[in-house]
């Protein structure tokens, strides 16, 4: 999937200059990195918030089209208005195509109703991780990650190192030796698992 964002230059700067952008539909932006200058956008905010919707949005490489001229570039940080859930700045970083990149990218459980900790143990799968630091080439990265959790039995968790990535892709907690676990099958508690119960504080 090929998420493209068309953006123009921003010549005038300034919260006073961002406000007014805001309230003709366009949300002020930045591109930085890879060796060039830092430019400041506009892009259109109906446009924008389609795609920023998106899961792969968040952890995919975007094509930016620029005043016409295009260049790989990742999201690296956005602002939300508290009340209006619009976007008030997004900020994007250019991509290089022989560098490795460390993106957060997103978990999808998969079989959890076959798992015999939730099928014959009648427990639940709580989802310890949603997502994962990964680092590989741009051409390389995966829109998510697939966790099967088929096999899981009550009390038992799976972990990164149990998890097959693509070719080109490691997991960056694992890398520096940190096998975390992904997911579990835990007993409920009056239909509330006992390990989001454990996580609760008391009030």
């Amino acid at each position: 999937m090929s998420i493209e964002i068309k953006a123009v230059k921003r010549d005038v700067k300034g919260t006073g200059a961002s406000r007014r952008l805001r309230h003709a539909g366009v949300v002020p932006g930045v591109v930085y990195g890879g060796g060039k200058e830092a430019i400041t956008l506009e892009i259109n905010a109906k446009e924008l918030f389609m795609e920023f919707r998106h899961e792969a949005f968040h952890a995919s490489v975007l094509s930016l089209n620029l005043d016409g001229k295009k260049e790989n570039v990742l999201l690296r940080d956005f602002q939300m208005h508290p009340v209006r859930n619009t976007i008030q700045h997004i900020d994007f970083q250019r991509v290089s195509a022989t560098e490795k990149i460390h993106v957060k990218v997103p978990f999808h459980f998969i079989n959890a109703d076959v798992a015999p900790g939730v099928k014959i143990g009648g427990g639940i799968v709580a989802h310890i991780l949603t997502e994962a630091d990964v680092s590989c080439l741009a051409k390389d990265l995966p829109e998510f990650i697939e966790v099967d959790v088929a096999k899981l039995e009550m009390g038992h968790s799976i972990h990164l190192s149990e998890i097959k990535l693509p070719k080109g892709v490691e997991f960056v907690k694992l890398a520096h030796g940190d096998d975390a676990a992904i997911a579990s099958i835990a007993k409920t508690r009056g239909g509330v698992s006992e390990a989001a119960a454990e996580e609760t504080p008391a009030a």
